[in-house]
């Protein structure tokens, strides 16, 4: 398992909940200046461990995920000034592994998905990973007629006569199937940028701070002419709308590629087994320096493209392919404290401040420390981490990047640690709040016990409220909510919509608050009435329950479809038994600990009130179930037992994209079991239901898969 990984698995549920909304907002700047900007403000290797920790905190609390997460996106919105251009077949990005257990998870995670065994060949391509721009030619008749970078993968930006500039990409083939889409990388080879920073610099002109983004903003350029002026090369590696297969193998279609007078990358090998794979990636690796042109890894695929088609795509990356990337940076730096911090959940959350250094081209001054186990040098199952070294106010650390604007302490020199240096003792009391701060069993979080009294907790419940992904009100951000807090206009959610009607007016004006005038005022205030009206699963993501993001709020909306069903439900699953909590817990991918937390926040008591409070002030939309024409759209579908002409993630897949839901357990609102050999417990018990059992030979018929 990777570092990034390694340390998630340490991470709590609340302080994952803390992390995630900076690490959103600093991965969208990134992509922004990146893609659409060509002005990186991180290199790849800082962008990737941040990306990489956000996968990993989504990967273990699946729930938290955002539905406009940076990991379900690929590059960003085309810039104004060009046509655009939609892809008939997406522009996905790819995913990461970092090391070689990544790269064998990888490929261990085809064979399962597909029930090969481990003896079967799977025979992969390893090229090496180039760093510049994506570029889509599209060919009708051996004729290029037009050229589109990847934008946001659905929709890029027309740069054709740019694309017809650069002397690697054909403007005529022969023998090309009648349409065949071209896609590879635009780059700039290290003699060529230096030439070009060069002239730059003798006209008076400003440098560029690197090859990619030379190559990015030269290809970006509206005028032609400039481009044209410009050293751009192209290595092409893929194809996307095709009016003729290539061949049958990925290594067979780009030597057909190369065959029509394109240029591909020679250190493209056709691997048959897990060692040839790293050992071709250390050999690409100690070329680095010397190919000419930036690489920042090495990309593997299926060779095979029938198994390509059957390992099909996640929401952004394909299953069948990976990028094994190079390794980021670490730096040592002094820590001088060691502050603790309370968000929504009341977790008191550690933070480590540092002397400032530069980790890979950004500066550092925050760490995170993430509880006191990982202080005291132990993870979540009391085992020792960092050879059991702990860490103390003064000491020398190692920082790692590796998510967030707060990285990571990897390890301390014991070596120049303070002869007088004490052990940190975690406080048993809320420093906001002085309410205790317990520690319930199996819980790596101390947490305040203050509840709405604790103004911390209060500030960040309501500035998860206002954000993006949940209302998202315009001129209500976090600035906004403390102040508003601070001086008591807003204490719960509800007080948002009674704003305008207890400060609009009279002697406390909003418009007369410093830095708020009539016009700002009024449009904070429509801004407000706009959101009154808001879907099922944006409400119950913003109320801030425990354990609940954005997927699984989406999951409950979709089940229950309205909040006044939603409501009902919870407040009848009070105890924890019946048919209503049966089946709360029957929706695919909630567990019983998200299912208590939901129940609980409906349990007569304060915050129940503050939420009916709430609604009271608002336009719930109903959730629109999933629509298809497929004969099981709607249906809930339960597999069990063994499946043997398809492995259990395909038939999971395959159900949810025809508007199926997959659900865990069998209950009353199940439609279907779909039970092969081996069938338990789940088949007796939807025989006592009454359910309709079938096997997988009727499933697949159904569903037109035979």
């Amino acid at each position: 398992m990777s570092d990034a990984h390694q340390d998630v698995e340490r991470l709590s549920r609340a302080e994952a909940e803390a992390e995630l909304p900076g690490l959103v907002a600093h991965l969208d700047a990134a992509n922004k200046a990146y893609h659409t900007e060509d002005a990186p403000v991180i290199s790849d290797a800082e962008y990737d461990v941040l990306k990489r920790r956000l996968a990993a905190i989504e990967a273990r609390f699946p729930d938290l995920a955002r539905v406009d997460s940076p990991t379900q996106q690929v590059g960003a919105a085309p810039a104004d000034g060009f046509g655009k251009v939609p892809h008939a077949v997406r522009m996905l990005s790819l995913g990461n592994g970092f090391s070689d257990e990544d790269i064998a998870d990888f490929v261990e995670r085809m064979r399962s998905y597909l029930g090969l065994a481990a003896e079967s060949p799977l025979p992969c391509t390893a090229e090496p990973k180039i760093d510049g721009l994506s570029l889509s030619l599209r060919y009708e008749n051996g004729v290029l007629v037009q050229a589109a970078t990847r934008g946001d993968g659905a929709v890029g930006e027309n740069v054709t006569e740019n694309a017809r500039t650069i002397a690697d990409i054909p403007q005529k083939l022969t023998g090309a199937p009648e349409v065949l889409e071209v896609r590879g990388e635009v780059y700039m080879s290290h003699e060529d940028f230096a030439a070009l920073n060069a002239r730059q610099l003798e006209k008076g002109d400003k440098a560029f701070a690197n090859p990619r983004n030379a190559a990015a903003g030269s290809l970006r350029q509206l005028d032609a002419r400039i481009t044209a002026a410009r050293p751009l090369r192209f290595f092409a590696y893929a194809w996307g709308v095709l009016s003729e297969p290539l061949a049958a193998t990925q290594f067979g279609s780009i030597e057909r590629l190369k065959a029509l007078g394109f240029q591909t990358n020679p250190l493209t090998k056709l691997c048959e087994s897990l060692p040839e794979m790293l050992a071709h990636y250390r050999a690409i690796e100690a070329q680095r320096a010397t190919l000419g042109y930036d690489i920042d890894g090495v990309v593997y695929k299926a060779n095979d493209l029938a198994l390509q088609a059957r390992l099909g795509f996640r929401s952004t990356t394909p299953r069948w392919a990976l990028a094994h990337k190079f390794p980021a940076e670490l730096a040592w730096t002094r820590l001088e404290k060691i502050e603790i911090q309370v968000g929504r959940t009341g977790a008191l959350s550690p933070v480590a401040r540092l002397t400032p250094v530069t980790v890979g081209g950004v500066v550092v001054s925050n760490a995170t420390l993430h509880n006191e186990d990982y202080i005291a040098g132990r993870d979540s199952k009391g085992e020792e981490i960092r050879g059991g070294k702990d860490i103390r106010e003064g000491d020398w650390v190692q920082v790692y990047r590796a998510g967030d604007v707060i990285p990571k302490v990897a390890d301390v020199d014991l070596a120049r640690r303070a002869p007088g240096a004490e052990p940190y003792t975690f406080p048993h009391l809320c420093p906001e709040c002085g309410s205790e701060a317990i520690r319930e069993e199996g819980d790596a979080v101390r947490r305040c016990t203050g509840g709405l009294i604790c103004p911390a907790q209060a500030v960040e419940k309501l500035k998860h409220f206002v954000s993006r992904a949940a209302f998202d009100i315009e001129g209500l951000g976090a600035k906004q909510v403390e102040a508003f807090y601070k001086d008591g206009w807003v204490k719960e959610p509800a007080d948002i919509f009674t704003l305008q009607e207890r400060f609009g007016s009279g002697l406390q004006q909003l418009k007369n608050r410093d830095g708020w005038g009539e016009k700002s005022a009024q449009n904070l205030f429509d801004a407000i009435a706009e959101k009154r009206a808001i879907p099922l699963a944006k409400l119950i993501f913003a109320l801030g329950i425990r354990h609940v993001g954005e997927s699984s709020a989406q999951l409950l909306a979709t089940h229950y479809l309205s909040w006044d069903r939603f409501v009902a439900a919870m407040s009848a699953a009070s105890n924890f038994v019946g048919p209503e909590w049966e089946e709360l817990l029957s929706i695919d991918g909630v567990g019983e600990t998200l299912g208590r937390s939901v129940v609980s926040s409906f349990h007569d008591g304060p915050e129940r009130d503050a939420i009916l409070r709430l609604a009271a002030h608002l336009d719930v939309q109903d959730a629109t179930p999933p629509s298809s024409e497929s004969p099981v759209s709607g249906l809930t579908v339960v597999f069990t037992g063994t499946l043997e002409r398809m492995t259990r993630a395909e038939a999971k897949a395959r159900a949810e994209a025809l508007g199926a839901k997959v659900a865990g357990s069998v209950s009353a609102k199940t439609n279907i079991l779909v039970a092969g050999p081996g069938a338990g417990s789940k088949a007796k018990k939807a025989a006592d239901l009454g359910v309709k059992v079938i096997d997988e030979d009727t499933w697949l018929s159904m569903i037109g898969a035979t």
